[in-house]
């Protein structure tokens, strides 16, 4: 795994253009049935792929929180949400809470979650490859290809089956 993720940010800046170009005719013409091509696309995958033995996305970028996502982890940790915060998170430029630091301060050595049963909507739906009217998230898809094998893997997947 780690010479994948080693190669992973080499592959994807490679496959950016080919990405962008295909995301961007995506765009304006998706294919009628594209939400179930992904989901079955998104299963397949992570049938193949653990992410435990990886949490890269864990380990390099930090998740946004949401008021709801603030207060079900301040709960679980017995904590005012302003303590949670004061704790844990900062406000980043475009005025959102994140982590004050990466790699996330609730990732264990073995790569397990210790928050995982509350763990933040963001890090749930992440690489957010099953998303419904996934060619509107493409910006974000084209930045997690560099972070998450899957995503690479998925949206490889994707040209090969979704003729532009």
């Amino acid at each position: 795994m780690e010479e994948v993720l080693r190669q992973l940010p080499i592959k994807a800046k490679e496959k950016h253009g080919e990405n962008k170009k295909f995301f961007a005719k995506l765009k304006k013409k998706p294919p009628k049935n594209l939400d179930y091509q992904m989901q079955e696309m998104h299963e397949e995958e992570f049938e193949r792929t653990d992410c435990l033995t990886c949490a890269n996305c864990c380990k390099t970028t930090g998740p946004l929180f949401t008021n709801a996502d603030i207060e079900r982890i301040s709960k679980f940790f017995k904590l005012k949400p302003s303590k949670f915060i004061e704790t844990y998170l900062r406000i980043d430029e475009d005025n959102d809470y994140v982590l004050q630091q990466v790699p996330c301060t609730f990732l264990g050595a073995d790569n397990y979650c210790s928050i995982y049963e509350v763990r933040p909507k963001a890090c749930r739906e992440f690489p957010h490859t099953d998303r419904k009217k996934f060619q509107q998230i493409s910006h974000l898809t084209l930045k997690n290809v560099s972070i998450c094998p899957a995503a690479f893997n998925i949206v490889e997947e994707m040209k090969r089956r979704i003729n532009m």
